[in-house]
């Protein structure tokens, strides 16, 4: 029964420069996957792009990529977009992102139901993610040890499959990833939607049509803040990734 299930909220960080259908889309796949389970009643989504000082090639404002977020989600019930990374001054880890979200996410129940009620189960948090997402853990210098320990360990993955990727190959290769593998919910997407936010930059910068790749609210808002433009893929250009700056001066600090 849902009334037994454990409430899942999940959450989603990126860039999402633009928002496309595809990020929308894995919510929706997630979701099913995990009420499939029988263990979990999922009860909100959330959407936390990245702050500017993530440092990424192309990577427009956030009050934009926000504004977009915000109107590609009119059409959903449940899935919200969330500011608070975004308006940090610095990038940040997204273990701490998952901590705050998680940490609200207690008070809110607490708040709701009384410090001392142990009848209903306390809501969880996991990271919805593409299958590419594991491969980052590779990443020399991009991810602390730590932070993975935290991020799939404490909270968890909701990993949707994309392509030619084989997340199972990734959790088997990383001793981390094993360990935890029950923690990791690996979704099969059955109806492939290859869409990237980067092929979508690639059409507008060559004045190419996305219309049914991104809702028409977003490319309205596009034209009209005349975004992702050649001028717009320059930002950052040759800049070193936020993540990457960070652990490096953490190793020389160490």
């Amino acid at each position: 029964m849902a009334s037994r299930r454990v409430p899942l909220v999940l959450l989603a960080c990126g860039s999402f420069n633009p928002i496309t259908n595809q990020h929308m889309r894995l919510f929706e796949l997630a979701r099913d996957h995990m009420h499939s389970t029988g263990r979990y009643q999922v009860v909100g989504g959330i959407v936390s792009p990245v702050s500017d000082g993530y440092g990424k090639q192309g990577l427009v404002l956030a009050e934009h990529r926000i504004a977009m977020a915000k109107l590609a989600l009119r059409s959903s019930n449940w899935v919200t977009v969330d500011e608070w990374e975004s308006r940090q001054p610095d990038w940040t880890e997204t273990a701490v992102t998952m901590r705050y979200h998680s940490g609200r996410i207690l008070k809110e129940f607490q708040q709701s139901t009384g410090p001392h009620n142990d009848s209903s189960p306390c809501p969880q948090l996991k990271l919805l993610c593409g299958a590419d997402f594991l491969e980052t853990f590779k990443i020399p210098g991009l991810w602390r040890a730590d932070h993975v320990e935290e991020a799939v360990g404490h909270f968890g993955l909701v990993c949707v499959s994309r392509g030619g990727l084989e997340p199972e190959r990734a959790v088997h290769a990383s001793d981390t990833l094993s360990r935890h593998r029950r923690n990791i919910f690996l979704v099969r997407e059955w109806v492939r939607n290859e869409t990237s936010a980067t092929e979508v930059r690639r059409a507008l910068r060559r004045d190419m049509s996305v219309k049914y790749l991104i809702p028409d609210s977003v490319i309205e808002y596009i034209h009209r803040h005349k975004l992702y433009t050649r001028d717009s893929e320059r930002i950052n250009e040759g800049a070193v990734l936020r993540p990457l700056a960070k652990q490096a001066v953490k190793s020389l600090d160490d």
